[in-house]
């Protein structure tokens, strides 16, 4: 079984979805086969690597993959790599009619100071045989000579109607059959993560052919915001023993550590009808919480701990 996400990644700029304001200003790139150094940034899953691909089949047709590296910097962080492996890439001319290579560095954020330094003199040294196109999830970790030199793109998390609108391709394509709401939750898990969006419905559709609202919940470890809602709503009303009760079974029964109930009580809060006032304090104290699960604290006690301070903020 092929992995979807690799099967239905779009192989030209146009097939990108959620990205309109970037892929229009890349195709104008695209018209002269001609581009600065790119600095693509933004979160996990929003089209930054499947954008760097389709500029090289683009430019470089049938023959693209013999005129690019790709290099993960996560994995390869160190100045050698830079020094040795893209030198020694940048050094080479293309093989097409077009004059220049292009090295696509990803998770570039991952590459330490010396690094990114010794990358700057290249890029400066080899403009005329290789143009960067590099990947981030913050750009803030790229130095600043860097990101002047660069033409900097930045991808946003996409948006409902896009991630729906790719699953139902996909879907139609397998011969699978689901449900609208489970569609809108596997969204809401992935919030605007194509990638993992796709990988979540491939998991769905190993279980079962009819992808509903149990088969996510199951594969995700994700409780129903129902429930979720109800255990908020339990410690506002001051019924803490019952409120932690509901939060024991649900965190049992889903699977879920803490941090997954934190971050799924935090989005709940703002859905809830209540005070906005109210609502600040409480994302206060998940904020908090949330913190010291981090830090190493018991789940159980900290959770337990938040619900009571839920239900002290509710009766000021």
């Amino acid at each position: 079984m092929e992995v979807w996400t690799e099967k239905y990644r779009p192989k030209k700029l146009e097939g990108i979805r959620g990205q309109d304001d970037i892929t229009s200003r890349l195709k104008a790139f695209m018209k002269s086969r001609s581009f600065p150094h790119l600095l693509f940034a933004g979160p996990a899953g929003t089209g930054k690597t499947t954008a760097a691909l389709a500029i090289s089949r683009e430019i470089y047709g049938e023959d693209w993959s013999d005129n690019i590296l790709e290099l993960n910097a996560s994995d390869e962080r160190g100045i050698n790599v830079v020094r040795n492996k893209i030198k020694d890439f940048a050094r080479t001319k293309a093989l097409e009619d077009v004059p220049f290579k292009v090295i696509y560095l990803d998770e570039s954020d991952a590459l330490t100071k010396e690094a990114q330094h010794a990358l700057r003199r290249i890029m400066e040294d080899y403009t005329h045989t290789v143009r960067f196109i590099l990947s981030c999830n913050y750009s803030s970790k790229i130095i600043s000579p860097i990101q002047s030199r660069c033409a900097v793109f930045r991808f946003k998390p996409l948006p409902k109607e896009s991630v729906v609108e790719i699953l139902n391709k996909i879907i139609k394509n397998e011969d699978l059959v689901a449900e609208q709401e489970a569609l809108e939750l596997i969204y809401e898990v992935s919030e605007g993560d194509m990638r993992k969006a796709e990988n979540l419905l491939q998991a769905c559709a190993s279980v079962t052919k009819n992808v509903n609202i149990k088969a996510v919940t199951e594969v995700v470890g994700f409780a129903e915001p129902q429930e979720i809602e109800k255990i908020i709503k339990l410690s506002i009303a001051g019924r803490f023993t019952d409120a932690k009760k509901k939060l024991t079974e649900v965190m049992v029964g889903y699977g879920l550590s803490g941090l997954d109930v934190v971050k799924q009580i935090q989005k709940q809060i703002w859905k809830l009808n209540i005070d906005d006032s109210i609502k600040i304090k409480l994302i206060r104290a998940c904020g908090e919480y949330e913190f010291r699960l981090v830090e190493g604290s018991n789940e159980f006690i900290q959770l337990a701990a938040m619900l009571a301070e839920f239900s002290l903020i509710a009766k000021k």
